[in-house]
């Protein structure tokens, strides 16, 4: 009797014509997929489909391709569907899985295209005319005072009204990912990254390591219900403070990092004993009202010095009013993540199937915070699954002032989308703990990547801009008369407040 009724989702080639039995295969492989005898033997119910073997073989020697055999074809029940009842069957617990939802629902970002500018004003060469794509995060005053500058103009007056708010030199942010859920090399190559493009990232629910301390005024603190790293030394290095309260990728469920990714380190800047689990449930015991809420989050500006202090929020349906109560406490920015979001672990079945598109979010938030006149009180942040700078500017004309990506950056440093995040075994170095696999990604090496793919999105947004015949990512702001919808119906064209194409 088989052990198991689940066929290996991938097969592992190897041309031994070609191969130099090097068995660099073997020294790449985080999942254990390779013995070595005389040459690398694979093991395909062990393959992840990293292709980190397949990058590195010096003689191009390995091909990994489906299992065309594993399942018959079956339009009602799928592959994965299949796999997931025998996995069950076999072990008796909730499936976990890594990285965003990949079922195929309706990507609305793909139903909207921007409209241009023909014959009145767009520019004649975007990249080289002044192009603004600088933006501040945070409250906005009702009026300022402005006093003679003694040289014919005039300067702010001290006091002027202004609150502390952030300058990004452009839109786009790094989202949130913890130490511990992702190693420590790829922190610090966000927070080089974000220092040297003017932007943030985001220390995720896991601290600061000391290491990132240079960087913390490109820094994003954020405070879970676990309270992991939390201390007024914490609060203070910070640019900005986050509460988090949900994630695109689990809303209504807090973090879960094992304790075997709880190594020294780890521990360390977490302040938890070393290899037990961090759990931070999604609700903040101190968090019962909304009013709770604005104390925490007073709390947190006078421990800081009235730093800027944002929420962080799941799309769910009736976000709009969460984001309207949210701002009403007192909130600098509402951080939107959408159902399509990354995960480092969650339970699959939540992944899947909760939350709303972070598209319907932007637009439902920033036309209540409108209506109810207060839209100049927060900025909002929108995340969950930002692919490409189309998607960014898209977000923008819905109503986003800043978009943060998670994935991408991740994917600009090797990761290739196996969803096995959760597992630890990451073969390329990115969310994993072991020293052996976490060492493959160099800091300069990754900054470099992240500088140069946040710089091509933000040269790709001036073209846009110009397209459209505007010069500040400001104007393209909440601006959805810009856009329009392709395919998508009535009543979700209404919610957005877009027009079908051709009107």
């Amino acid at each position: 009797m088989p052990q198991t009724l689940i066929q290996p989702e991938f097969r592992v080639k190897i041309d031994y014509d070609k191969c130099h039995k090097c068995g660099r295969c073997v020294q790449q492989c985080g999942w254990g997929a390779y013995a070595f005898n005389e040459r690398p033997l694979p093991d395909d119910s062990k393959c992840r489909a990293c292709h980190r073997c397949v990058t590195y073989c010096p003689a191009h020697c390995i091909t990994i391709e489906k299992n065309p055999l594993a399942y018959r074809d079956n339009d009602n029940w799928s592959a994965a569907l299949r796999k997931n009842v025998w996995k069950q069957a076999e072990t008796g617990g909730v499936l976990l899985t890594g990285m965003g939802n990949d079922k195929p629902y309706l990507r609305i970002f793909d139903h909207l295209v921007l409209d241009a500018c023909q014959v009145t004003n767009p520019s004649i060469d975007p990249l080289r005319e002044p192009m603004e794509l600088r933006t501040y995060v945070g409250r906005k005053p009702d009026s300022v005072e402005v006093e003679p500058d003694g040289e014919g103009g005039f300067r702010l007056a001290p006091g002027a009204g202004m609150t502390n708010n952030i300058m990004l030199e452009t839109p786009i942010i790094f989202s949130p990912m913890s130490y511990g859920s992702v190693s420590l090399n790829v922190h610090k190559s966000l927070a080089m990254a974000a220092t040297r493009l003017g932007t943030l990232m985001n220390t995720g629910e896991g601290g600061l390591h000391a290491d990132l301390y240079p960087y913390a005024d490109h820094v994003i603190v954020q405070v879970a219900s676990g309270r992991f790293g939390v201390d007024p030394e914490y609060l203070n290095r910070g640019a900005a403070i986050e509460i988090k309260i949900g994630q695109g990728a689990k809303p209504g469920i807090g973090g879960h990092l094992p304790g075997e990714k709880i190594n020294r380190e780890v521990s360390s800047t977490r302040m938890i004993p070393q290899g037990t689990d961090a759990i931070s449930p999604a609700p903040h015991h101190d968090i019962y009202s909304i009013e709770d809420l604005r104390q925490l989050i007073y709390s947190l500006k006078e421990a800081s010095g009235y730093k800027p202090v944002g929420v962080k929020i799941a799309a769910v349906h009736n976000v709009a009013a969460i984001a309207s109560g949210i701002v009403r406490a007192g909130a600098d920015y509402v951080y939107l993540d959408g159902f399509k979001g990354g995960t480092g672990a969650a339970p699959q079945v939540i992944r899947d199937h909760i939350g709303i598109p972070v598209e319907i979010a932007i637009a439902a938030v920033d036309q209540r915070l409108r209506d109810e006149g207060i839209r100049n009180n927060a900025s909002i942040v929108a995340a969950g699954s930002i692919r490409s700078s189309a998607d960014a500017a898209k977000a923008i004309a819905l109503g986003a002032d800043v978009v943060a990506i998670g994935s991408a950056t991740l994917m600009a440093l090797g990761c290739h989308l196996c969803q096995g995040c959760h597992t630890g075994c990451c073969s390329w170095g990115l969310t994993t703990q072991k020293p052996e696999l976490t060492r493959r990604v160099d800091p300069e090496w990754g900054a470099e990547r992240l500088v140069n793919l946040v710089h091509a999105w933000s040269h790709e947004l001036q073209e846009i801009l110009g397209a459209l015949g505007v010069n500040a990512v400001e104007s393209l702001r909440g601006s959805r008369e810009r856009l329009r919808a392709i395919g998508l119906d009535e009543q979700t064209c209404r919610i957005l407040g877009v027009k079908p194409a051709g009107m």
